[in-house]
């Protein structure tokens, strides 16, 4: 849907209502002050027939031409109303069942994944309803456990408390060091701001000592800036390095645990759901205005395997779960998986066992000179 359209025509609207009412106003105040001229004049002139002051006051208001005045910022806001309502009409059209087809879909997966999606959002009193109204109790524990715990973690983090947050990151240091998240550092970085926060520059010194000597090696800037903070106890709003003691960071750091765990536990970060419906309306008017040009043709919209028209989506939307190996030209599969080589480039299992013999010797990438040992190279999963 075009909502910067609608957006704009609304504006247009409140424009134009704007000055209709302004000219409106404007009109009448002339009218109040040539009708209080003619009763000044009724009560200070006794010789003037009261007849000759209404005929005036007559003449004077037919000068005025209040309908003439208002005609045309009127007609002006007429047009712009009119032109909303259309656009309106058109955007949001009612009968989207035009676009649907009729196809068969695994219940029990939709299910699933409206119910991960209530407890994602934190919402596990409707999900537990749905759970029991669908009666999809498979899975929906471990769903529910999973998503509980990130909850207490940023429930926690909410309230100031990093206890839980730090104890889950030591717990998988090594699996965030593989992903290359330094969501460790984040964390102790957050609880030695605060230390200091409250004054204490010897209990700041003593932790950062314990917790952030570790990452000292490879985050000797992000330390040494921490540190320096140490001269600012108690007055922290004069730091050189607001961005180290703002308050947004506790957000920022937040979304980072969020997305770590969902990856740790092989959910997406994003709920699938929510994905699908956003990319649904960005999908669904060129659908539309296509079936309005086929309308009476339905049939052949139900019997088409590709989408008929282009479907312009947003690079957050755009998913291509198909590989197609540069060496064998063939789509990956179950059997013959993409598997990615330590120069991180892409091929499929098939290919390096023919370009290794089997894993007998090593070969050189078909994209970069690097050699490649086939006992090196790990699936990728989509």
């Amino acid at each position: 849907m075009e909502l910067n359209d609608i957006k704009d025509a609304f504006d247009r609207v409140a424009k134009k209502q704007k000055l209709s009412c302004s000219k409106t106003q404007e009109v009448i105040d002339l009218i109040v002050q040539e009708i209080e001229k003619a009763l000044e004049t009724v009560k200070s002139a006794s010789h003037l027939d009261d007849k000759y002051v209404l005929t005036e006051l007559k003449r004077r208001l037919q000068d005025i031409a209040p309908l003439g005045q208002l005609e045309g910022t009127q007609k002006e806001l007429n047009i712009a109303l009119s032109k909303y309502t259309k656009i309106l009409e058109k955007s949001f059209n009612p009968d989207i069942s035009k676009a649907y087809r009729n196809i068969e879909f695994d219940t029990h997966t939709v299910n699933q994944i409206i119910a991960s999606h209530f407890y994602r959002q934190g919402l596990f009193e409707v999900g537990d309803c749905f759970i029991s109204e669908t009666k999809e109790s498979e899975c929906s524990a471990a769903i529910l456990s999973i998503f509980e715990d990130m909850y207490q973690i940023l429930e926690a983090m909410k309230s100031g408390n990093l206890e839980p947050a730090l104890k889950w990151a030591a717990a998988n240091s090594d699996k965030l060091t593989q992903n290359g998240s330094d969501l460790q550092l984040k964390l102790h970085s957050l609880q030695f701001v605060e230390i200091l926060r409250k004054g204490s520059r010897e209990e700041a010194l003593k932790y950062a000592r314990a917790n952030l000597a570790p990452f000292a090696s490879n985050h000797v800037n992000e330390i040494q800036k921490l540190m320096a903070c140490l001269i600012w106890a108690r007055k922290l709003e004069s730091c050189p390095y607001p961005q180290l003691v703002s308050q947004t960071n506790w957000v920022t750091v937040a979304e980072e645990l969020t997305r770590q765990f969902c990856n740790l536990v092989g959910q997406s970060y994003e709920s699938p759901l929510s994905v699908t419906i956003a990319a649904g309306v960005q999908a669904l008017p060129p659908l539309l205005k296509f079936m309005t040009v086929m309308a009476g043709k339905k049939q052949e919209w139900q019997s088409m395997k590709q989408l008929p028209v282009p479907v312009e989506l947003d690079k957050e939307f755009q998913f291509h779960s198909i590989f197609v190996c540069p060496v064998s030209k063939e789509q990956t599969s179950d059997d013959n998986p993409p598997m990615i080589m330590s120069c991180g480039h892409v091929l499929c299992r098939q290919s390096i066992n023919k370009m290794s013999k089997n894993h007998s010797r090593t070969f050189k990438c078909p994209y970069c000179p690097s050699d490649i040992d086939a006992a090196q190279c790990r699936q990728l999963y989509f």
